[in-house]
């Protein structure tokens, strides 16, 4: 079956009449007829009822026009797509993120995009999830790599692979740094430098369980990692973290018993038309998840 004729049927189908259809196709009534009957001896079936004044479908042709409808429609998509592969991609992608384990992934995505278009550049701004989501409905982000909890219902998004894990961050010189896992009972009394944002907060009150009431804050934080590791190496208490690596040989980290995990996710806005930049990454990204 040839895709011009396939285009002829679809149009004659539509039409249900031989004479609007070859005009509509710029070519004669024989010519589309004769065509047509090449089709059905082709296939072997009988397309259309003929009427003195118009055809009809026979189950065999609106089974045809189904499948033939659904082959027009992906070459033409393909046809779009490597055309638009022959295009320039440049242009800048903002991401927002927080500090996570899998902004070691998001990095190797983004190096590899850049060598299939060296044009495009990247904007990265670190925040915690809620100034990122603030951002991304303003339209000055493009993406946002967000830890769990968070709700997602007003995107699109991909899950990362890694898994983030909660730790605590303590001098080494702690009595708890002899300890391999950390319960809520060990920190009984102890200063603790938590998380600003109320739904981590939540989580880690969650995993205190009746010792929640009684924590002893010593300071709250909404990020860094390297704030957070100042504050444990002077002492003011140890801080509730996700891993991390790249602290002072001074601290340590330590898991939690029983373990907390978060998961990671990659977003952006739905309903949005993406710039050409933005929709080759999210498609990159989808790709490099699957290998």
């Amino acid at each position: 079956m040839e895709l011009r004729v396939l285009q002829y049927f679809l149009v004659t189908a539509r039409e249900e009449n031989i004479t609007r259809a070859a005009t509509q196709l710029h070519i004669t009534q024989p010519t589309l007829s004769r065509q047509l009957m090449q089709l059905e001896e082709e296939l072997g079936v009988k397309l259309f009822h003929r009427g003195r004044h118009n055809i009809l479908l026979t189950e065999d042709g609106m089974l045809l026009r189904r499948r033939a409808q659904e082959i027009v429609d992906l070459t033409k998509k393909t046809e779009h797509e490597l055309r638009h592969e022959e295009e320039k991609v440049s242009g800048e992608i903002s991401i927002g993120c927080g500090e996570a384990q899998n902004m070691k992934v998001l990095c190797e995505m983004m190096a590899s995009f850049r060598q299939k278009y060296p044009d495009v550049s990247f904007e990265i701004y670190t925040a915690i999830a809620d100034d990122v989501k603030e951002r991304l409905e303003n339209g000055i982000l493009d993406m946002g790599l967000l830890l769990e909890p968070v709700e997602i219902s007003r995107y699109q998004y991909v899950r990362m692979p890694i898994e983030e894990r909660w730790r605590v961050l303590m001098r080494r010189d702690s009595p708890l740094a002899e300890k391999e896992k950390i319960t809520p009972d060990d920190l009984a009394d102890v200063p603790l430098i938590i998380a600003k944002r109320q739904s981590v907060r939540n989580e880690l009150e969650h995993w205190f369980g009746q010792r929640a009431q009684n924590l002893h804050i010593a300071s709250v934080c909404n990020l860094s990692h390297n704030n957070q590791s100042l504050m444990v190496e002077s002492g003011l208490g140890v801080a509730m973290t996700m891993e991390f690596s790249g602290y002072e040989d001074a601290l340590c980290l330590r898991p939690l018993e029983p373990e907390i995990t978060s998961g990671c996710v990659l977003v952006w806005k739905k309903n949005q038309i993406l710039s050409p930049a933005v929709a080759r990454f999210v498609k990159h990204v989808g790709e490099w998840l699957e290998g």
